[in-house]
């Protein structure tokens, strides 16, 4: 066994260890958790039921495959088994996005955050699957250095469709094969990313209409979540200029409503499609570039549930920086100092240590942002040959040349 292999060996085992002591940490306080409704869409499929037409789930339809999986195999009428069984999916799908970091670098320091980021964040990623979609994302990425782009494009689809914000590193690697392999090359791979999509997506429009189009409102529709960015700022200006605020629960989360919606939502939605785009633009490495446009949907969209700082633990890793890996260990530790435990004390009295937690949660994603960006300007590195194994990703220095 290579070094390489040794340390990926190594960082799996400290994962499922990390994974164990979530349970743990679950055991300490009540769960907020999303399996029942998982477990319900499951079972209908079991049932034979035709997802978007006798059912209407909120997510898209490669996300179908995590909650049927459980059903089959614990049966009906056995909640305690469902969830036994898609927390063991969930920590297969995160050995997925270990191996997927595994296959763009072998940095002890990477490799140490995927694996000990579940213990970090807490009990929420034992039941949400966003593991899942990272997976498929991460892994589109290595395929995409290694100059397989038909590998990279299938996965990139596929993550989409199970989870709609991997579009966001969509553009970073199209424009940079537009730049570096020209616009035919660049106009091929998008479009396998979007016929990949369409596959998924297309016979459930066809059959069921209203499902999708449906499901697609509960993903864009949605209002301010309390624990965005510009939700937890209008907190702060309720508590310093006593605004009037209300805490509405919609669309499975609770939100925000009252003074000064309707100019946070267009603020925020703005400076997202800004962030993104200069993003998009700027970025000479897709690595760091494909980092920072995860960040940027994060930092201002009108959502930020828990577990979507998942989706900052398969990318920012992988740029190397203390000040990264810091900032996203203060990031995952914040989420878990109040969820779940003091969830409840922030939607119902928004309460000052917790809302000055998230706030604190996201500006340190916003200076994730801001740190990325300023490192995606930097131009590429060699890009990884298609068959070189994970211990060819770390670069070697050149042997000296004798003088002359």
């Amino acid at each position: 066994m290579n070094r390489a292999a040794a340390a990926v060996a190594l960082a799996t085992c400290i994962l499922l260890g990390c994974w164990s002591l979530a349970h743990h940490l679950a055991a300490q306080h009540k769960l907020l958790v999303d399996t029942p409704v998982y477990e319900r869409y499951g079972d209908a499929v079991v049932q034979g039921k035709v997802p978007y037409r006798d059912f209407r789930p909120e997510y898209p339809p490669l996300s179908l495959p995590t909650f049927i999986l459980p059903s089959l195999v614990a049966g009906r009428h056995h909640k305690a088994d469902y969830t036994r069984w898609f927390d063991r999916e969930m920590a297969v799908c995160a050995i997925l996005v270990l191996l997927g970091v595994a296959l763009i670098t072998t940095r002890p320091t990477a490799l140490g955050l995927v694996a000990v980021a579940p213990v970090l964040l807490g009990p929420v990623v034992l039941t949400r699957f966003d593991y899942w979609p990272t997976a498929l994302a991460v892994l589109a990425l290595a395929a995409f250095l290694r100059n397989r782009l038909t590998a990279a494009a299938i996965l990139l689809g596929a993550a989409i469709s199970a989870k709609l914000w991997p579009a966001a590193i969509g553009p970073v690697l199209f424009l940079h094969l537009w730049r570096t392999r020209g616009a035919r090359v660049a106009a091929a791979f998008a479009g396998g990313v979007v016929a990949v999509t369409a596959a998924f997506f297309l016979p459930f429009a066809i059959i069921a209409p209203e499902g999708v189009r449906y499901s697609l409102h509960r993903q864009f529709g949605r209002p301010i979540q309390i624990e965005s960015l510009g939700g937890v700022i209008l907190i702060w200006i309720h508590r310093f200029f006593h605004t009037t605020i209300n805490v509405k629960s919609s669309f499975g989360s609770q939100n925000i409503d009252g003074f000064g919606y309707h100019a946070m939502t267009i603020a925020t939605t703005v400076l997202m499609v800004a962030a993104l785009l200069l993003v998009w633009w700027k970025s000479r490495n897709v690595v760091v570039g494909s980092a920072a446009a995860v960040a940027a949907f994060l930092a201002f969209g009108k959502v930020f549930s828990p577990q979507f700082m998942v989706w900052l633990v398969a990318f920012v890793p992988l740029v190397p920086g203390a000040a990264l890996a810091i900032l996203l260990v203060a990031g995952l530790l914040l989420t878990q100092a109040w969820f779940p435990r003091h969830y409840w004390d922030l939607t119902n009295s928004l309460a000052l240590r917790e809302s000055a937690e998230v706030l604190l949660r996201d500006l340190i994603v916003v200076a994730l942002l801001v740190l990325l960006t300023l490192r995606a300007r930097r131009p590429d590195p060699a890009p990884l040959p298609a068959s070189a194994g994970a211990a060819a990703v770390e670069p070697r220095p050149e042997p000296e040349r004798p003088a002359a």
